[in-house]
């Protein structure tokens, strides 16, 4: 009998299988987990039988282990996301049908290794951020069952967070994919809208419905996001997207005094206070900010014209089958009926005038700490009082998609009771892979583990997933001490730069970010894609150019170097406090016809004033 480990995460999963464990005893050991798991987390377990063709089918084509991103992975669906032959419910089962095809995120999913387990519960038609509005009942927080597991992607946080599933899909439209996430202590992936097709999705607000990922760490969670976006013709609201930078110091956004309400929830304030304290001793600059304009948008989801899109994409259904609905839900999207289009031109305009204004207060920071809900109740609580107990929840969330946000939500500590409390970093449209890498060393400062795991390590964002079944989550002073090596880049290879995949792709993590001494010079090299040349001039007095330094494992060291074009190379960089390590060096000859950018201080800040040159 396998023995699996308390939460499924990537790394402990790759090492069981580089160990000589099989996917058909891990989904064995899956099987039996389901089988106490709390009992309305999925709607739908998929039978072992068909569970185990999926496994022979992969090995057909993919006999070795890890030789798939996500060989043998277990996975589950939130049930408003297709999957082929098998019910999509939506939390209704007399709305129930069965798609021929799976959803496009699933399908990528699936051919990437994933081993689809089931569909989970959600709040009726993603209607609600509690978890309690399904006929198939309400899943609980893993830690209280008598507090709800918030929702609307209630199943699929609690079957990640149960040591269930290594990841599952769920979708956001208020915050769905977030809030259960910090009820349950994992993390919550938000891609920007339009990066993970909705083909297949049972929409909410279709203009504004996201596909989401739960998994245990950001390092995880990113993964998966990465395999099931991509730009789908079939998705009128997909996008062709280009990742876009933040600055290796971020400044970090966190409202000011009179915006942070959390009802009455001390517990929450004070962990909020505390994860502020530790996102400034890593590094970040807080910067207070008018939350207003956000939380009068965030308003506009439940209180504005939205709600006619909620009640467009079922009109049909609830005319024909009124009393098949939750009758919280039901009240909520029949609101919808007393819109007209005129409300719905009311409340764009209002919305656009919102997005201007929260453009100042953008200005500001590069990113936003919220929290991911200010306030838990217990299920009891929420059935009383269904629709005000609820809107607490979406307070900091529900802006997010109106303003085309990327975030993240990860765990941030417990109560003296023993809940737990997330936080969220939010940024602009398409910074999602920029974000991850302070959101996972976030996640590792808060030192809470992941889902009924407290003792789990969270991988840096760029750590090698196939580790040592004898040391699956090795810190990170002995990995660096035995195992990497570190290397600065100071252009194509940076942060949400066109090159930095050739560091990802290989393992690389992000140690640190920083300048050279003032001795170096910066040329603007005519090559393509673009980067620059350092080159160094005792007795020259510069600003200093930025750095960040990463680290490899030697061997994908060996192979990155092997691979760096002329003119340039790897030598010995000086830092301006002194210390040295190896980094990106450019040959005097192949800057004889190159621009000098040295004044600019480094490669982000001088492509960014090409974008905003007359």
């Amino acid at each position: 009998m396998t023995d699996l480990p308390t939460i499924l995460d990537f790394a402990g999963l790759s090492a069981l299988y580089a160990g000589g464990t099989t996917p058909a005893a891990v989904m064995a050991a899956v099987a039996r987990r389901m089988e106490t798991a709390d009992p309305a987390a999925f709607i739908l377990k998929r039978a072992q039988a068909d569970i185990l063709a999926d496994v022979e089918a992969l090995l057909a084509r993919a006999p070795e282990p890890n030789s798939l991103p996500l060989w043998g992975l277990p996975f589950a669906v939130k049930d408003n996301i297709d999957v082929a032959g098998l019910p999509t419910t939506a939390g209704c089962p007399d709305y129930a049908y069965v798609p021929a095809a799976d959803a496009s995120a699933v399908k990528r999913l699936r051919e990437a290794g994933a081993i689809l387990i089931g569909k989970t519960n959600l709040d009726q038609f993603a209607t609600g951020l509690n978890g309690s509005r399904s006929p198939y009942g309400a899943p609980r927080c893993v830690f209280d069952a008598s507090y709800v597991s918030g929702g609307s992607s209630s199943g699929s946080a609690v079957v990640v967070a149960a040591g269930i599933a290594a990841f599952s899909l769920g979708t956001d439209t208020a915050g769905s994919g977030r809030v259960p996430a910090a009820f349950n202590n994992i993390v919550g992936i938000k891609p920007s809208p339009g990066r993970v097709s909705t083909t297949g999705v049972v929409p909410a607000c279709r203009s504004i419905d996201v596909v989401t990922v739960f998994a245990a760490s950001v390092t995880d969670g990113m993964a998966a996001r990465r395999i099931a976006e991509g730009f789908d013709p079939a998705d009128a609201y997909a996008r062709r997207f280009a990742d876009e930078a933040l600055p290796p110091a971020l400044r970090i956004g966190v409202p000011a005094e009179n915006e942070r309400e959390f009802y009455g929830n001390a517990a929450y304030r004070a962990l909020y206070d505390a994860a502020i304290g530790r996102a400034e001793a890593l590094g970040a600059t807080i910067v207070s900010f008018d939350y207003r304009p956000f939380r009068e948008a965030a308003a506009l989801l439940y209180e504005g014209p939205w709600v006619a899109e909620r009640l467009a994409a079922i009109e049909p259904f609830l005319n024909e089958r009124p009393d098949s609905l939750d009758p919280t839900v039901r009240q909520i999207i029949e609101g919808g009926r007393n819109m007209t289009a005129a409300d719905a031109f009311r409340g764009a305009y209002l919305l656009e005038a919102l997005r201007r204004e929260a453009e100042a207060e953008w200005a500001k920071v590069d990113c936003l700490m919220l929290p991911t809900s200010p306030d838990i109740q217990t299920v009891e609580a929420m059935r009383a009082d269904p629709i005000a107990l609820n809107a607490r929840f979406g307070r900091f969330t529900n802006f997010a998609n109106f303003f085309g946000c990327a975030a993240i939500a990860v765990p941030a500590g417990f109560t003296p009771a023993g809940l737990p409390f997330g936080v969220q970093l939010v940024a602009k449209r398409d910074t999602d892979e920029a974000l991850g890498v302070f959101a996972a060393t976030l996640h590792e400062a808060a030192r809470c583990g992941a889902g009924i795991d407290r003792q789990f390590v969270p991988p840096a964002l760029h750590e090698p997933a196939n580790q040592s079944a004898a040391d699956p989550h090795p810190t990170r002073e002995k990995d660096a001490a035995s195992r990497r090596i570190e290397i600065a880049v100071v252009g194509a290879h940076l942060t949400g730069m066109a090159l930095n995949h050739e560091l990802s792709e290989r393992g690389a993590r992000l140690e640190r970010a920083g300048k050279t001494a003032s001795d170096y010079r910066f040329y603007a090299l005519d090559t393509v894609p673009p980067k620059p040349g350092l080159v160094r001039e005792p007795g020259f007095a510069g600003p200093g150019i930025a750095i960040e330094v990463w680290s490899l494992d030697p061997s994908s060291f060996a192979t990155f170097v092997d691979g760096i074009p002329a003119p340039l190379g790897i030598g010995k960089l000086t830092l301006d406090d002194g210390t040295s390590v190896s980094g990106f060096i450019c040959e005097p000859a192949g800057i004889s016809d190159a621009r000098e950018i040295t004044a600019f201080g480094g490669w982000k800040n001088y492509l960014a004033s090409r974008k905003t040159a007359p």
